[in-house]
């Protein structure tokens, strides 16, 4: 009989769980349990880098000739720790791989090799949303690397990621896509080369850019610091001109004839420029921290990159004050809102302990009504037949004939019948914090 699937609650596994539980059953049978595939589950086994019985395991098992199971590796800073059905899993990390390059169709020479996490990217980035042409790319794919490029500069984009990246990777410090089981967030990139009051990027002067689905981190020890790479915009005067907006400064606009700018008219807007500014920021929750570099007319993105990784090599300790700050801060936030929640309960008791009261009293107060009226009608009847049988003759007989049916249609009238009915205030609502003071 094959296995129950497992519940929703139950599909979230840690990697120790799922390494334990890979060597207990075949990968197809525990696959059954968590409702997925068995190829699928040995991707997340890959992917929590859990090592599995290899191809034959279980055959040389039944024999008793299966060799010892491997121990768990260590998890890394940045590694996937846990797996829901429900949640995406983590990019496979990639191999560095050297490409070649044709030059003047000479010799073929090896450029550097491209940092893992940009492997194939480029290609993605090309496949963009209809975008201007002097607007940023716009990938469908979300899952990439954290670079904003124009068309025209995305290769350069590209190198200096992989610069950076790999300068980071040498000395030991991982990059990577952020895991999808531990809470990051990318803060807000600044574009524009010269921040200003307004901003009037894209063609109706609020146009939003890409941004991928999870942060692109590093990892200085065991503290996460966010990577972000974006060409900067700069404000440029555009005229119209047949048909289309072109910089005013450009050959084009230079060199038309004063009747074609007779119909023209100037605009501002915020283009890309070419220049790039790369952000490091906490993706911590709380931890707020930025540091961020820029080219400039004279200045390379290249030349900074020792200072970047000098940087972020330097601020290990002060990150881990900032997130010591943010956890206290959370939990005196999470104490206060407990504490809340506990006035809160307890006021909400106590109003309905009093609305049970407040209840409770009114029912008596109707039943104590109801009571009076019952014990004067029954006062009528006796006093009633009292005088009845004090008649003589046919007329006693029509009399508690007539007297018969008034107490019929009146019906039983039973007072302590309603005081079975009374529900007093604890049978209504009994407080869970017991008495006030």
């Amino acid at each position: 009989m094959a296995p129950e699937a497992a519940s929703p609650e139950a599909l979230k596994i840690s990697r120790e769980d799922l390494y334990e539980q890979v060597w207990v059953a075949p990968i197809n049978h525990l696959a059954e349990k968590f409702g997925v595939s068995g190829s699928y589950l040995a991707r997340v086994c890959s992917a929590l880098n859990v090592p599995r019985p290899p191809l034959g395991y279980w055959q040389k098992k039944a024999v008793g000739k299966a060799a010892p199971r491997p121990e768990l590796p260590a998890a890394l800073p940045g590694d996937q720790l846990s797996w829901a059905k429900d949640k995406p899993l983590a990019a496979p990390v990639k191999k560095r791989v050297w490409r070649t390059v044709d030059r003047k169709a000479a010799t073929k020479t090896a450029r550097p090799a491209r940092h893992p996490i940009l492997i194939g990217v480029e290609e993605s980035f090309r496949k963009s949303r209809t975008t201007e042409e002097t607007e940023f790319l716009k990938p469908y794919k979300q899952l990439l690397p954290d670079i904003v490029a124009s068309e025209a500069r995305l290769a350069r984009a590209l190198d200096l990621a992989n610069e950076i990246f790999s300068a980071l990777d040498r000395k030991g410090h991982r990059v990577l896509i952020a895991p999808p089981d531990q809470e990051m967030h990318r803060i807000h990139v600044e574009e524009r080369e010269t921040p200003g009051k307004d901003r009037r990027y894209g063609r109706y002067q609020f146009g939003s850019i890409w941004s991928p689905r999870r942060p692109t981190v590093t990892y200085i020890g065991p503290m996460p610091i966010g990577l972000a790479l974006t060409e900067m915009t700069e404000r440029v005067t555009l005229r119209y001109l047949d048909g289309r907006y072109v910089r005013a400064d450009s050959k084009l606009v230079q060199s038309a004839k004063p009747w074609q700018l007779t119909h023209s008219w100037t605009t501002e807007q915020d283009l890309p420029c070419g220049r790039f500014r790369f952000v490091a920021y906490s993706p911590l929750a709380g931890v707020d921290w930025t540091a961020n570099w820029q080219e400039t007319q004279t200045a390379s993105m290249s030349t900074m990159v020792a200072a970047i990784v000098q940087k972020l090599e330097s601020v290990e300790d002060e990150l881990r004050a900032l997130m010591r700050a943010a956890e206290e801060a959370a939990a005196r936030r999470r104490r206060e809102w407990e504490e809340a929640q506990e006035r809160y309960r307890r006021e909400e008791d106590q109003r309905r302990v009093a609305e049970a009261l407040t209840e409770s009293k009114k029912q008596l107060a109707g039943i104590m009504e109801k009571w009076a009226a019952a014990t004067a009608v029954e006062r009528f009847f006796l006093e009633a037949q009292s005088r009845v049988n004090e008649v003589e003759g046919e007329r006693r007989a029509q009399l508690a004939e007539r007297l018969a049916l008034a107490r019929s249609m009146v019906g039983a009238l039973d007072p302590l019948a309603f005081l079975a009915e009374w529900l007093a205030p604890e049978e209504r609502y009994k407080s869970k914090y017991g008495k006030s003071d």
